[in-house]
Parts: structure tokens; sequence; C-alpha cells
């Protein structure tokens, strides 16, 4: 009776041991999600925001930004980019937000770039007052897409048949249920060209270029940071440290200084997901209809 007594306590001690261990790994995730940067409390910092994977909305980027641009203890951003670009407006949006922090809140703004920062993700750097790119980086792509698939031949084999009653000539254009005529091509054309010379634009003014300096690369190529760099599309070659040093060094503050992110509303979902099952860049989502992109497919 003794001996299995005995056998029945082991695993009930073993159950305690775990479910303590669970618990403290639990406190330890809350604590550091309910009181993130302790020690960066009453110190002058730099701010650290990151922006990865397509670029398909502006809000929470923008909203790092407003709220950093606002905080007296927040010397300077810096912005670690790494995204093959995303949605027009979307990047312009965060765009003219870096501008706006830098103009109002006199804030220093230094861009590292990493794996990826092209195209929309380029359009952000270049509203920064330095970019510093690793060798191997990926980034330029200065240019517009817009991708239309064509069904109308696979349809007449299936037998299916699409009717469309519009208000006017150009509100199905790029249909993917017919063929795009002529004048609707030139159309689309004129939308991407005009999307285009803004991209040029903000490049030439970001980089104190002229616009014909631009134009020659702007032809949708991608570089190298080292290229990039001979190009003047970027400042320097560095990683991520660099960056934060460099940022430090221009707003004057002394070395080492405490480095904070916007915390995101602890999800234990995530943080598993995350730790354990590994993170991956987000697909981007198919859409209907037209859909403009400073986005490059690698």
């Amino acid at each position: 009776m003794v001996e299995e007594r005995g056998h029945r306590e082991k695993p009930s001690r073993w159950r305690r041991i775990f479910w303590m261990l669970a618990g403290a790994l639990m406190l330890t995730v809350i604590g550091k999600a309910l009181i993130p940067n302790l020690a960066a409390v009453g110190q002058e910092r730099i701010a650290l925001i990151r922006i990865e994977g397509p670029i398909l909305d502006s809000y929470t980027t923008v909203g790092e930004l407003q709220q950093f641009g606002e905080d007296p203890l927040v010397k300077a951003i810096v912005l670690r980019i790494d995204s093959p670009g995303g949605g027009v407006a979307p990047s312009q949006e965060i765009y003219n937000a870096v501008k706006r922090v830098r103009q109002n809140n006199k804030k220093t703004i230094v861009t590292s770039m990493g794996t990826v920062a092209a195209s929309g993700g380029y359009y952000i750097a270049v509203a920064s007052d330095r970019i510093l790119a690793n060798p191997g980086t990926l980034t330029g792509s200065i240019g517009v897409i817009m991708q239309l698939a064509n069904f109308e031949d696979l349809m007449e084999k299936v037998g299916i048949r699409n009717t469309v009653i519009k208000s006017g000539r150009y509100k199905d254009v790029g249909s993917p249920f017919r063929t795009m005529t002529d004048k609707e091509r030139q159309y689309l054309q004129s939308v991407m060209d005009d999307a285009h010379r803004q991209f040029i634009e903000a490049v030439a003014d970001g980089r104190s270029l002229d616009i014909a300096d631009v134009e020659v690369l702007a032809d949708g190529r991608i570089f190298t940071g080292q290229q990039a760099k001979d190009a003047l599309l970027v400042d320097e070659l560095g990683d991520l440290q660099q960056a934060i040093t460099l940022a430090a060094d221009m707003s004057g503050m002394k070395e080492h200084p405490p480095v904070v992110e916007s915390q995101k509303p602890f999800s234990l979902r995530e943080f598993l997901g995350n730790r354990f099952l590994g993170g991956g860049t987000p697909a981007l989502p198919i859409q209907s209809g037209l859909n403009l992109m400073y986005f490059v497919a690698l």
C-alpha cells in the first residue's frame, strides 16, 4: 500500500512543479507586456518603429509616429523597414507622417533598411533625415505596378457569360471578364504615369537630387545597398545598431541611450506562435478590381 501511494504522489509533485513554472512564465510575459521599457522611465530615449511586410494600411505606423513625435523624452526615431512595398496610398500616408514629425515635432528620423526596403518601403525611407542600408539589402524599385488577369477564354470554354450594366465608359475598366480596349489601356497608363511621377518627385525631394537624375534610376530596377549608396539613394552602409547610434549622435544624446518600441496589445496566441511556431511575412491578399501598388515582387 505504501509503495502504491508513493507512485501516486510522484505525478502529483511533477504536476505542481509544471504549473509553478508555467505560472512564472505567464507572469513574466504579462509583466513585460504591461510594464514595457521600465528601465527607460524618465530618460531621454530613441523610439524604434518597425515597418515589416507588405504595406497595406498606414494606421498603426502613423499612430506610432504621432505618439513618439509628441513625446518630449523621445529625441530621435529609427524606422526599421523590411518591406517589399505595398499600396500607393498607405505608403504616401506614412511618408507624409514622417515629414510632419520631422518638421513639426523637430525629431531626428533615421531609416535602417533590413533585407528588403523596396518600392513603397523606399518611398517611406526618403522622408527621413538619413538612410542606412546593409550592403546586401534590396532597395529601389522606384515604380508602380498594376496587374490584371483575363479569364475571358476560360469562361468561354466553360460556357459562362458575363453581363455588365454600367454608368460610364470606364466603370468596368480592368475587368477580368473581357479584353481591355486600346483606349482603356491608354487611360490606365496615364494613371500609372501620374503615380510614378509622384514617386520620382518624392525621391528627388527627399534625396536632394535633380528630377532628371532620378528618372534614370526610376525604371523599376532594384539595387543592392552598395549600389544604392553609389547611386546616392542611401547615405551610408550600416546595420540597425549603427542606425541607432547615428540617430543618438544626430540628436545630441549620450552613448547607448535606451531604445523603446510601441507595445501592441498582449496576445498569448501571437506570443506563443512567434516564439515556438515561428513567424513569417504576411501574405499579400488577393483583391478584386484595380489595385495600384508601389510593390516589388521578389
